[in-house]
């Protein structure tokens, strides 16, 4: 009975764990991810604003994260905010005027096109780019 306990004990632990992992996203135009915490390690990549990252630790002023892909990198933290964002996860995504496929295709866009969450509505979400584009885009479509 003992080991039963401790079993669930240590199994809501673990996935309340899982399940607390902070979510950021790009606050800055551009950012440049970096190998390490600190400016005199590589860039690895850039990224635009609204791009959503899951934080693994934080180092100083450093914040260690995951993306969408599953790739690692570090941001500084006076490029990122709390604000809700997605990023597209197809290869083609078809951002419409409503909630709903019976709604026109506004635009389409590629797979890592990162957008500020506005709204939802069931499976649909509002989005908008940095660039001022809005729609609604299936929330299948996105991480």
């Amino acid at each position: 009975m003992r080991f039963i306990s401790f079993l669930t004990f240590v199994i809501i632990l673990f996935t309340s764990g899982v399940a607390m992992a902070e979510r950021l996203s790009v606050s800055s135009k551009i950012a440049n991810i970096r190998s390490g915490p600190g400016t005199d390690h590589e860039i690895l990549w850039k990224v635009e604003s609204y791009y959503p990252i899951v934080v693994i630790k934080k180092s100083g002023e450093w914040i260690n994260f995951r993306d969408f892909e599953g790739d690692e990198g570090w941001i500084h933290r006076s490029l990122v905010h709390k604000k809700a964002t997605v990023i597209t996860i197809k290869n083609t995504c078809n951002v419409r005027k409503g909630p709903g496929t019976n709604h026109d295709v506004l635009f389409t866009v590629e797979k890592g096109i990162p957008f500020l969450i506005m709204d939802r509505q069931k499976k649909w979400i509002q989005i908008k780019h940095a660039d001022g584009d809005r729609g609604w885009i299936h929330k299948s479509l996105v991480w």
